[in-house]
């Protein structure tokens, strides 16, 4: 055999190793970030997007309103139950009682109680399925 032949042999075989090397990579990448993603889903932050989503329904002005508690249950994703509740002097709540493995977020945030009267108070979402 001839040394270009030899070589003509053995190329094909260097090449063909170093695919299966790059898809071997690959195939092994791909399996550990699948099972990586697989875990993100299921503990999901749910309250504090659902939160945001209901502070800017209920505020205006940079102030929230307690009259729009019971109507700030839309902001929920569907599929979800929820409970919002604001205090400040006060409590307002939408929604039924939370289960104790709710996720929640509470934030402070400024109420507006009358004409004129502003104070802090506490939104809290809970949201479950």
């Amino acid at each position: 055999m001839s040394r270009s032949s030899a070589r003509a042999a053995t190329e094909p075989l260097a090449a063909l190793a170093a695919v299966f090397a790059v898809t071997a990579g690959l195939a092994l990448y791909a399996g550990t970030l699948g099972d990586t993603l697989a875990g993100v889903g299921s503990d999901r932050d749910l309250a504090t997007p659902t939160a945001d989503a209901v502070e800017r329904q209920l505020t205006t002005g940079g102030v929230v309103d307690p009259g729009r508690v019971p109507d700030s249950r839309s902001a929920i994703p569907s599929g979800y139950e929820a409970n919002v509740t604001l205090r400040a002097e006060r409590q307002w709540s939408a929604g039924p009682t939370p289960p104790a493995g709710a996720d929640t977020d509470t934030r402070t945030v400024s109420v507006a109680l009358g004409p004129a009267t502003v104070r802090r108070g506490r939104l809290r979402v809970a949201v479950w399925r």
